[in-house]
């Protein structure tokens, strides 16, 4: 892991208030873990508390449960969503509605431990303006869900402009100045790790260890993580279409120099080659290639499709605990 900038001036919280925002998506099971865990890891901090639940269109009794908990608790409010709009959407509703001079986004499944929050919160009084959890020990994710992610990373910093922070998700402690921020950003398809690593400020990194769910089981698939993927390599570089000009320069000086060949053969031997195997794989090749150009074209025109028809990011059903 890479130092930190210098922090800026020391800061205090006292008065302050700290708002986490837990977007939600059939949760039900482990709520009450949740709940308890963020009362015992944070009741001793000297800040005050206020809770932002996104239902983001959940199936289960996680709405109705979370009813019951902001009627009992006044630092708990709720935003329902009209449907499941995605984690990205819920997380940008949760940011939208937060008052407090510090956000920490945190999942409801307690991959984020909100023990540490603590030393979040001393980083934040250093200076820095966003202070994110380092996932240095993964093992509870599968083999295969700790490859592909290390993948996607090399991947993303390697093509982007705006390279994040290795194995970090959106658990982070932001000023409000940070959220701010990036709530004035208008773009609909949102990668939220890439956008808090674009607009900058401050940043320090904590490593943890990734424990496993508390409850339920992750609405992640392999597919879903897919397309979240290539949204987030789509949002932050156009590397991939400009690579197809270089791609087509290259198949081009094949081709001449594979015609020249096959001339020189002619003249030298005195007959054509037969080459229909050779011909058909040649074929294949460049229709292939074709295709993947067109694909790539394809996701970047119907990300713009998206944004230009201006759409809300997402719908509120019902607001509860605002008002006090």
């Amino acid at each position: 892991m890479t130092s930190p900038p210098p922090a800026g001036a020391p800061r205090s919280r006292r008065g302050r208030t700290l708002s986490l925002v837990a977007p939600m998506h059939n949760e039900a099971a482990g709520l009450d873990a949740l709940f308890a865990r963020i009362d015992m890891a944070l009741s001793g901090l000297g800040v005050a508390l206020e809770i932002v639940c996104v239902d983001d269109g959940s199936r289960d009794e996680t709405l109705a449960r979370l009813r019951d908990r902001a009627a009992a608790d006044p630092r708990v409010k709720v935003i329902a969503l009209t449907r499941n709009f995605g984690k990205e959407a819920a997380l940008s509703a949760g940011l939208d509605a937060a008052t407090g001079d510090m956000v920490v986004p945190i999942d409801a499944d307690l991959q984020d431990p909100p023990e540490l929050i603590a030393e979040f919160l001393a980083l934040w009084e250093q200076g820095y303006d966003v202070v994110y959890g380092v996932r240095s020990d993964r093992t509870s994710d599968t083999a295969l869900k700790r490859t592909t992610a290390g993948l996607f990373y090399r991947v993303f910093n390697l093509l982007s402009d705006y390279p994040i922070p290795a194995s970090t998700g959106d658990f982070r402690l932001m000023d409000r100045a940070v959220v701010e921020a990036v709530k004035a950003l208008p773009e609909r398809n949102r990668f939220m790790k890439g956008l808090f690593a674009w607009v900058g400020f401050r940043q320090a990194g904590v490593p943890y260890a990734r424990p496993p769910r508390e409850a339920g089981e992750t609405s992640w698939g392999y597919v879903k993580l897919w397309r979240f993927a290539v949204d987030g390599l789509t949002a932050f570089t156009t590397l991939p279409l400009r690579v197809w000009t270089g791609v087509g320069v290259v198949t081009a000086l094949l081709a001449v120099a594979g015609g020249v060949g096959l001339i020189v053969r002619v003249l030298v031997a005195g007959r054509d080659v037969p080459g229909y195997a050779s011909l058909m794989v040649v074929l294949l090749f460049g229709f292939a290639l074709q295709l993947i150009a067109l694909g790539v074209l394809g996701e970047y025109i119907g990300r713009m499709y998206h944004e230009v028809k201006g759409r809300p990011l997402y719908l509120v059903r019902e607001r509860l605990g605002f008002d006090r």
